[in-house]
């Protein structure tokens, strides 16, 4: 079994099958074993880094492939060692071809992650931007995308740093305080009042609670991060043939739900994907909810699973039937449905008394068959899922994973531990550790202090070949 950290060469196909297949190798010596089953092996060991050389990758019965090799020289690589991409032809059977051949001259099979786990370890990247590698793989729409190409430009970073150097700087101001407490070591505003008294904080209270004010910027900054990268889960309920298949294949804009005027056509819910302003949103399309279907039928079968996806979504459109009019049963579900937003559907047929209109101010009108409402409908999704999320202009550098965020609170808390006992007048013994703490923290987020365990853990998570 290999492990994280060894240095031998490796390889792994970087791209799924297509039209082309790349094949990423790096470590020690790993161009002189491929030049051994190159067909221009001269041509590969004298090529200058960041060269491309056409030829021919050799198997044990012969050429499998015609390739174009992508030279790497250490330190200038992705990874910080020397290394080749092979660009040949897509397909399985010529992937594990080529694979076949550089194990065959002696390369390992690398890691999930194991290409940007040694890019950390060579300094290529710190742990913020070594995330922001995955992320990127998985954005869906392109507002997650320019989120992500901001922490692998170093955004967080640069903040998380910048944070850390003040605090170390503080720190060093409370200890060296500790060291040689008879000398006096001016520092600015460390007069504090407390209880109508002037005392003397062992260090600058502003300063620190001005950090404190910036981790909990960056903690505000997490939901919003996370919609945007992992999305929302949207559910259409209603009674049945209200026309919630109609405006589920409206939304989409393609005709994914079968629609119909029998009660009860969708069994069983259905959904698909769209980008609502920058967020990737699964729209479920469920069973209509009835209370007089048979209990032991497929239609019931259909409305539990409704009412249990009804409980994980995030946003409920409730869609009412405009050609009958809102009924006890629809403002019973209203009443008890969270994160809502009413549809009048139907529209085009007839539109909704006043008297609903004033009830429920949100009330959003639309006609599936017409397109009437669906930009207003959108909006409103949007404004709901993104509620409770900051949009500020000063969140530049958000948090990106779920990790970068509980270090961040554990470096927040130990701040408004340090800021407490200051304020209470305790000495700078018992004020030292928590700045400390708070460094190491904020250490951890960008890979400063880590340990075997996690980097394993973290980097195990990642797709072959990056």
């Amino acid at each position: 079994m290999r492990n994280y950290g060894d240095t031998e060469p490796i390889a792994a196909a970087a791209t799924a099958a297509g039209a082309l297949t790349l094949i990423r190798t790096s470590g020690e010596g790993s161009l002189e074993l491929l030049a051994g089953i190159f067909s221009r092996p001269k041509a590969l060991r004298a090529a200058a880094g960041n060269t491309v050389i056409h030829g021919w990758i050799a198997g044990e019965n012969g050429p499998v492939d015609e390739a174009l090799v992508s030279v790497y020289r250490a330190p200038r690589s992705y990874t910080g060692e020397e290394g080749a991409d092979i660009s040949c032809h897509g397909g399985g059977a010529v992937t594990r071809a080529v694979m076949a051949a550089l194990r065959s001259a002696g390369f390992a099979d690398a890691l999930p992650g194991e290409f940007t786990f040694r890019a950390f370890m060579n300094g290529k990247l710190d742990l913020t931007r070594s995330e922001s590698v995955m992320e990127l793989v998985g954005a869906e729409t392109g507002m997650a995308l320019e989120r992500a190409i901001k922490r692998l430009s170093g955004v967080l970073e640069r903040e998380i740093n910048a944070v850390k150097a003040a605090l170390v700087e503080i720190l060093g101001e409370v200890e060296l305080g500790l060291d040689y407490p008879e000398d006096e070591i001016p520092v600015d505003d460390k007069d504090y009042k407390m209880d109508d008294k002037d005392y003397e904080a062992p260090f600058d209270i502003h300063a620190v609670q001005s950090l404190l004010d910036r981790l909990r910027t960056l903690l505000l900054s997490f939901e919003r991060e996370r919609l945007y990268r992992e999305g929302a889960l949207a559910v259409i309920a209603g009674r049945p043939n209200a026309g919630k298949s109609s405006l589920f294949n409206a939304l989409l804009n393609e005709n994914r739900s079968i629609v119909s005027e029998t009660p009860g056509t969708t069994r069983d819910w259905i959904d698909g994907t769209f980008s609502l302003g920058g967020i990737p949103v699964t729209l479920a399309d469920t069973a209509g909810i009835r209370e007089d279907a048979a209990p032991d039928g497929a239609e019931a079968q259909g409305i539990k699973r409704s009412r249990e996806l009804l409980e994980e979504a995030a946003l409920v459109l409730y869609v009412i039937d405009g050609a009958e009019g809102i009924c006890p049963e629809d403002e019973a579900r209203i009443a008890v449905t969270r994160a809502l937003v009413p549809v009048w559907n139907k529209a085009d047929l007839a539109a909704p008394p006043p008297s609903l209109k004033e009830k429920y101010p949100d009330l959003v009108e639309t006609s599936a068959q017409n397109g009437r409402g669906l930009d207003l409908l959108c909006q409103k999704m949007e404004s709901l899922l993104e509620a409770g999320t900051r949009n500020d202009a000063e969140i530049n550098a958000g948090l990106g994973t779920i990790r970068q965020k509980e270090l961040t609170e554990e470096a927040a808390l130990a701040l408004e531990e340090a800021l407490k006992l200051a304020e209470n007048g305790l000495s700078a013994e018992l004020i030292a550790p928590c700045l400390r703490e708070a460094v190491n923290s904020l250490g951890a987020i960008t890979g400063e202090v880590s340990t075997a365990d996690i980097l394993e853990k973290m980097f195990s998570r990642f797709c072959l070949g990056k």
